[in-house]
């Protein structure tokens, strides 16, 4: 089975549970609106690449540390797009949860992912207590305080901002989950997986922030413009298109120097490497490819 279809196929489970029972049907509803269908799944993918490179000898397990990742990713987005936020009315190409359901089932939607997220794992506990409880210190700490995602909202309303953990906290935080994550259902020690995570992290928020700046609302499906509008520090604007471009595929370069030794360690790289292709904005490739061609 791929990894997308073992994603896929967790998350719904995830959902269905969600969903039993008596429950308000309006948040029932929101809960699949927010995760289906989804974006690119790429925490989760990661997960499971190095998980697959470590052997994946319990993917079952890893299976459901990809799902909770991503649904609390999930969580995140629906808390980011809000009006006290960024205020954003659209994400994946159509209206965000506060949007289409309203702020307070927005806010309800986005914690009861963050909890169905641990509770996906609690629930996966019998296939591997220990590494179980390993993933779940893991997901808790790339989640909350001080270095996980809801710290890097946070640096949001500081006066004085330190770049490194903001971008760290902010974007790293869920891709260290991921390198972390996929070692450790496969068995493995998941610290020496952290530098993977981070460099990849960093490397899609330097993608992110070239989106920003070079698509519009339509193709990228989100708001744009949204660094400029909150005063938040972006690489395009520090670097130009071609620095941030440049910039990414050499954090991706050390990315693959840092890939711990692993049975599947060259399939791995290949795969690292493919990112830079895939994060670098098609419209700037299409733009290059039609100067040389005048040149």
């Amino acid at each position: 089975m791929s990894f997308t279809n073992r994603i896929e196929k967790a998350l719904s489970a995830a959902i269905e549970r969600g969903q039993s029972g008596p429950s308000p049907s309006k948040l029932a509803s929101a809960l699949h609106y927010t995760v289906t269908p989804g974006g690119a799944r790429v925490r989760p993918t990661i997960l499971l690449s190095v998980a697959s490179a470590c052997g994946d000898d319990n993917p079952a397990l890893a299976d459901a540390a990809a799902a909770a990742l991503e649904l609390i990713h999930c969580a995140s987005l629906v808390h980011d797009d809000l009006p006290c936020f960024d205020d954003a009315e659209t994400r994946r190409g159509k209206p965000s949860v506060h949007c289409a359901y309203g702020e307070p089932l927005a806010v309800l939607t986005g914690d009861s992912l963050i909890v169905m997220g641990f509770s996906v794992l609690t629930e996966a506990a019998d296939l591997d207590p220990v590494r179980a409880i390993a993933l779940l210190k893991v997901l808790a700490a790339r989640t909350g305080m001080p270095g996980g995602i809801c710290a890097g909202q946070g640096w949001e309303s500081e006066d004085a901002v330190d770049l490194s953990a903001y971008h760290r906290a902010k974007t790293g935080a869920l891709f260290i989950a991921a390198t972390q994550m996929g070692a450790i259902a496969a068995g493995q020690d998941g610290e020496q997986w952290e530098d993977l995570g981070a460099r990849i992290g960093e490397a899609f928020q330097v993608a992110d922030d070239l989106r920003d700046a070079l698509y519009d609302e339509e193709t990228l499906g989100k708001p744009t413009g949204q660094d400029d509008l909150h005063g938040r520090p972006n690489a395009v604007t520090e670097l130009g298109v071609q620095g941030a471009i440049s910039r990414m595929r050499d954090i991706l370069s050390g990315a693959i120097a840092s890939i711990p030794r692993c049975p599947g360690e060259a399939l791995l790289a290949r795969i690292v490497s493919a990112q830079a292709e895939v994060l670098t904005p098609i419209k700037w490739r299409a733009e290059q490819a039609s100067r040389i061609a005048g040149e």
